[in-house]
C-alpha cells in the first residue's frame, strides 16, 4: 500500500477515534513530517465543514480549485473483480 495513502487513512481514523492502538505511535510520529501536518490540517478542515452549524459556511476563494487539484492527484480506485456466480446446492434426494 502507498505509505502516503496509509498515513492519510491513519490520520483520518485517528480523528474518528477508530485507529488501532498498534498504529497510534507511528501515526503521531508521522505528524511531525510536513506531509503528516498537511494531512492533519486537511482532515481538520473536513471535520469543521461537516460540523458547521450554518449551511453555506464561507470557504476561501480558491477552495474549489484546491479541492479539484487534490482530487485530480488521487488514484482512481481499482475495479473490483467480478464475483463468480453462486452455485446452488442440488436438492436432497428424498
Amino acid at each position: 500500500m502507498n505509505s502516503s495513502k496509509h498515513l492519510q487513512e491513519n490520520i483520518s481514523a485517528m480523528l474518528d477515534g477508530e485507529l488501532p492502538d498498534s498504529e497510534v505511535e507511528l501515526t503521531l510520529a508521522a505528524l511531525a513530517l510536513p506531509e503528516g501536518q498537511d494531512a492533519w490540517h486537511t482532515y481538520q478542515l473536513i471535520g469543521d465543514l461537516l460540523r458547521a452549524d450554518q449551511p453555506g459556511s464561507e470557504l476561501s476563494k480558491d477552495f474549489h480549485a484546491r479541492l479539484n487539484a487534490r482530487l485530480a492527484q488521487e488514484e482512481a480506485p481499482a475495479a473490483a473483480p467480478e464475483a463468480a456466480p453462486l452455485k446452488r446446492a442440488a436438492p436432497a434426494a428424498t
